[in-house]
């Protein structure tokens, strides 16, 4: 039997050079020398595209963008926060991301229906919730944070109403029923400090309301109410979903979303996508490993006019952020990760280490820190080769003699350009530091 069932055959090169160019962290046809302005304007469009970066570490979006927007400045991010072009709010998954001001608004409405099911839910705070009129909480939470709030300030405020409930129970059934957004100085570069203590106000307060939806459209999706505009919804959310990680199954969206049954949206959109076939998730070896006894493939969903470069296109070196969705947006992961387990990058409390990319698969990890000797600061960037799991440090790599990304880091030609990347990103994080890059064995 064909393993190109689907349509055309797309191996995890195939698939990884894909994620790069729809992630712009390869070469771009349409790129060109970047001003200040231009920097500023594109992390709004750049956020945009990405349908948001991942924010419960506020410094995370940072080397995202630094990583994508060429000539990127840490203020470029932080005037974007002040003047509310893009907000830090819990969207998809329930998750803090950095999205624009009108996601904060769509993204957060298809997260809602979830999070209210989880208040109702047998858990911690679904039994202190129990006897709480939810319509009740979220309307005395919406007066409460007219203005910005911490957590604790709600809770204590809104125990005042339910005083035989935890504060903080209550607090976190507002998080989950209202947008609320996470206002600065909190997230902007640098700042420390009792003033950036996570404090909270309702997205309507702090943006207005939307702009590209109705507010009755938004609330029809936050509250499920209407079938039609829940479909509407989420054939738009697929659709920018395979914009920015495409091509991908329809297991691969709902596991960036965190939405499930989106088979009908999926199908909904199926005149505006073309498919291929695909490697399934067991089927990790080489191309020339593949056989008739091989694991069939499976159906990869894409947009007609998205790019697609051959799988051997070279690629740059990528210093990834820490949180960042390029590792984690699949269900599917082996097309960044390559031979790299999940839990080597992830760890039991869910930290995702910054990565570094060789060839486009995860070669090591990446940390910076600032500290000072002397009177001089130092900025400091250590990398580290991450081994697959049950590979030597030495080990040459695959079945047919290539070099695992890792190995790879030793090149001269692959370490300075390591170098390269590591001290562009330390003068922008910290210009005023003298520059350090290890790059260790």
């Amino acid at each position: 039997m064909s393993d190109d069932r689907y349509g055309p055959w797309l191996d995890h090169d195939a698939l990884n050079r894909a994620l790069l160019a729809r992630q712009h962290l390869a070469p771009r046809p349409d790129a060109r020398a970047t001003t200040a302005s231009d920097a500023a304007a594109g992390v709004v469009a750049e956020v945009d595209h990405l349908v948001g970066l991942q924010s419960q570490v506020p410094s995370s979006p940072y080397p995202g963008l630094w990583s994508r927007v060429p000539g990127f400045a840490t203020d470029d991010l932080g005037a974007r926060l002040l003047d509310r072009s893009v907000v830090r709010i819990a969207t998809l998954r329930g998750t803090v991301h950095l999205v624009t001001a009108d996601d904060a608004f769509e993204l957060a409405a298809h997260a809602r229906p979830a999070l209210v099911a989880y208040l109702r839910a047998k858990n911690q705070h679904g039994d202190a919730l129990r006897d709480v009129d939810l319509g009740d909480l979220e309307q005395a939470a919406t007066d409460l944070l007219a203005e910005p709030l911490t957590s604790v300030e709600l809770g204590r405020r809104l125990a005042a109403r339910w005083p035989d409930v935890d504060p903080k129970h209550l607090a976190y059934g507002a998080r989950c029923l209202l947008p609320l957004v996470q206002v600065p100085p909190r997230g902007l570069w640098g700042a420390s400090g009792p003033g950036t203590t996570t404090t909270w106000t309702t997205a309507h307060a702090w943006l207005g309301g939307p702009t590209r939806r109705s507010a009755d459209e938004l609330d029809a999706v936050a509250t499920a109410s209407d079938p039609e505009a829940v479909l509407a919804a989420r054939v738009r959310l697929v659709r920018r979903y395979l914009a920015a990680f495409g091509p991908a199954t329809v297991a691969d969206v709902q596991r960036w979303s965190g939405l499930t049954r989106l088979r009908p949206a999926v199908e909904a959109l199926r005149p505006e996508l073309v498919t291929f076939t695909g490697p399934g998730r067991q089927d990790t070896g080489p191309t020339s490993a593949r056989s008739a006894g091989a694991p069939r493939g499976v159906e990869l969903l894409d947009l007609a006019d998205a790019p697609r470069p051959p799988g051997d296109e070279p690629v740059p070196v990528v210093l990834a952020a820490d949180f960042d969705n390029l590792l984690l947006a699949h269900d599917d992961r082996t097309r960044v990760l390559g031979a790299v387990a999940v839990k080597q990058v992830v760890s039991i409390n869910g930290q995702v280490a910054a990565t570094v990319l060789v060839d486009g698969r995860v070669a090591g990890t990446w940390v910076w820190t600032l500290d000072t000797a002397g009177d001089e600061a130092v900025a400091r960037v250590d990398v580290r080769p991450l081994v697959p799991a049950g590979t030597s440090a030495d080990d040459t790599g695959s079945s047919i003699g290539a070099p695992h990304p890792a190995a790879r880091l030793a090149e001269a030609g692959v370490r300075d350009e390591v170098v390269a990347r590591a001290e562009d990103w330390l003068r922008v994080a910290a210009p005023e530091a003298r520059p350090s890059v290890v790059v260790h064995a």
